[in-house]
């Protein structure tokens, strides 16, 4: 069953404001215990750090941007 518009909505924001920091967090944490790292794998690693976050998420945030499908014109 797919999620209505509103929902997604406030999923997003949830996943923004909770999820987001503390993902940082984790990456940031797990980088000090990695170091010291080749400048060309702590690239990677921040690339795709910065990209893994969003991947489990892409259809909630899909259409976010854009108006309510459901609304009345």
């Amino acid at each position: 069953m797919a999620m209505s518009y509103k929902a997604r909505r406030r999923w997003s924001l949830v996943l923004l404001l909770v999820w987001l920091p503390l993902y940082v967090v984790l990456v940031v944490n797990l980088y000090a215990v990695l170091s010291p790292m080749n400048k060309v794998l702590e690239f990677i690693y921040f690339v795709v750090a910065g990209v893994a976050w969003a991947l489990p998420f892409k259809s909630v945030f899909k259409g976010i941007g854009k108006p309510d499908p459901d609304a009345d014109e």
